[in-house]
């Protein structure tokens, strides 16, 4: 069994890739399963940058394998913003009806054909040394909504419509969410290379 770290404290991200992710082949902890885990500060200007920030670092203070991700919503009519602004928008880290209501306010002018907008993922797997061995990412292209709509998910996901389905992630079954989000497309291409480093006689599950 390989020992996987995620680099985040948010429990709906770790149902998600563990709905994703080979249970007999990985065993996946969060960080709220680790007492002595650190809080890294995302100073990254990109989604990238945070990702390999979060899985370098804690890999180096805990002294294992990490796979971290930064994730958020680019919004065209507002130049990719709240982009990796995204979880503390509205001013806090994670408020997720404050930063939904400050998008609603400031697309309220933009028409319908304008509110285009895609979630991105990106995905780094560092070694317990701190070095970054694995990194892909994935997009999800959407609109804005007028309006919240549906209860699932979380973040900006009942504001973000999936035109093939004429719903928003909120109102989509998981099952649905989970074949086409940014996550589940980076983590496609991702986890048969995780598997891989999994798979070598040399690799590290500490």
């Amino acid at each position: 069994m390989f020992n996987l770290v995620l680099g985040t404290n948010n429990a709906k991200k770790l149902i998600e890739l563990r709905m994703l992710l080979p249970e007999d082949q990985i065993s996946l902890t969060s960080l709220s399963e680790i007492p002595d885990s650190i809080d890294v500060d995302e100073t990254g200007e990109t989604f990238q940058a945070n990702a390999a920030l979060k899985a370098t670092e804690q890999a180096k203070h805990l002294g294992k394998w990490v796979l971290a991700e930064d994730s958020g919503l680019s919004i065209d009519a507002l130049g990719g913003k709240p982009g990796v602004y995204s979880a503390r928008y509205a001013g806090l880290h994670g408020q997720d009806e404050a930063n939904n209501d400050k998008v609603l306010a400031e697309m309220k002018e933009v028409p319908e054909e304008k509110r285009g907008a895609q979630f991105n993922c990106y995905l780094c797997l560092s070694d317990p040394e701190g070095k970054i061995v694995l990194e892909d990412h994935g997009i999800c292209r959407g609109r804005i909504a007028q309006s919240r709509s549906g209860i699932g998910g979380f973040g900006y996901d009942p504001l973000f419509i999936i035109p093939e389905y004429h719903r928003t992630f909120g109102e989509l079954d998981l099952a649905v969410k989970r074949a086409i989000s940014h996550r589940s497309r980076a983590l496609r291409k991702f986890i048969p290379r995780l598997l891989q480093i999994v798979r070598m006689p040399t690799s590290s599950s500490a």
